[in-house]
């Protein structure tokens, strides 16, 4: 059976998704263009029309990566709550990392070694950061946090939420201990900490 040449957003998405598994679950020696395009029942030339080369791939990848992170955190609602808005953002960055997985070392890591992204991309990723820099200067602005650097405070907030998220993708959680319940109970804990008494 011949593959199918429609180079379209679809298989654009299921290249890329299987280029964020390889590079995951088997290292950067994994992704050839060759084996993505088997994998997904394409060939090399859909590839490179759809890219232009591995180079161009890596950057798209890493470029959806951030993409779909920042329009689950784009769908989030503002209340008149910064606190509890910036729990909402730590819980999201779960729920992203979990629908994603094949996402997330490649976003937080430097899984390909020398690989830069682009300028435009590596804008595209700092923008992640930005909802949560924003909900940390309401909480400070209104009198609910502590007058420290904003980017301070968020930077803490997402080194936690990152270290719980990282243990668990990796399988690295202690037996027995239910890590939803106990990741929002320490998100609530280190905003509370910020707290102006």
């Amino acid at each position: 059976m011949p593959r199918p040449k429609t180079h379209d957003d679809a298989l654009r998405v299921r290249l890329l998704d299987r280029a964020g598994e390889l590079l995951s679950t088997e290292g950067p020696g994994a992704l050839s263009l060759r084996r993505l395009a088997a994998d997904v029942n394409t060939s090399t030339t859909a590839v490179y029309s759809l890219f232009g080369g591995k180079p161009a791939l890596l950057d798209a990848l890493y470029e959806e990566a951030f993409r779909r992170f920042g329009d689950r955190l784009a769908a989030l609602p503002k209340t008149d709550d910064p606190v509890e808005d910036i729990v909402q953002i730590g819980l999201t960055y779960r729920a992203s990392a979990l629908a994603d997985p094949q996402f997330y070392l490649v976003m937080f890591s430097k899984v390909i070694p020398n690989f830069e992204p682009s300028e435009v991309t590596n804008a595209a990723a700092a923008d992640t950061f930005v909802p949560l820099v924003e909900d940390v200067a309401r909480a400070i602005e209104s009198g609910l946090f502590v007058d420290a650097p904003r980017e301070q405070i968020a930077l803490a907030m997402w080194g936690m939420v990152h270290g719980l998220v990282s243990l668990e993708l990796n399988g690295n959680l202690p037996p027995g201990v239910a890590i939803a319940p106990t990741y929002e109970r320490a998100i609530r804990a280190h905003a509370e900490g910020w707290r102006r008494r």
